[in-house]
């Protein structure tokens, strides 16, 4: 692996890293269409880093977690790909809310909760697959 590579793997992880907890903090202050947000972009990082390390080269500017894991080598199972398609919605919704702010009212503390869960998993699965191959 050259040292390019290396450096952005690195990049991509460290960041994805260092806005878990942010996450988690947002959460805990009750702001939770951000903490969704956030979490996308946690997911978004770490699937960059994986996609670096299968293609040589910088990620796409894209946010589409899909097409990101589509643009890998993981074998990713049904359910983990149906998680990412709901991930995926979390950057649009809070990016682009629509005239009534559905979503906002939609990030109560039960679903947000529920879903940095789903999050923290996706994150520890991604990342247990990241270290099996490198």
């Amino acid at each position: 692996m050259n040292k390019f590579v290396k450096d952005q793997i690195d990049y991509w992880l460290k960041s994805s890293e260092y806005d878990l907890p942010v996450a988690d903090s947002l959460y805990d202050k009750k702001h939770f269409s951000w903490c969704l947000f956030i979490g996308h972009l946690v997911v978004e990082k770490i699937l960059k880093a994986i996609y670096v390390r299968d293609n040589n080269k910088v990620p796409p500017k894209t946010h589409n977690l899909i097409r990101l894991a589509q643009s890998t080598t993981l074998n990713i199972p049904e359910d983990k790909m149906i998680q990412l398609d709901r991930i995926n919605d979390f950057n649009m919704e809070a990016r682009y809310p629509d005239d009534k702010l559905s979503f906002y009212k939609t990030c109560n503390e039960d679903f947000t909760k529920e879903n940095l869960d789903i999050i923290k998993e996706m994150y520890n699965w991604l990342k247990s697959q990241i270290q099996l191959s490198t």
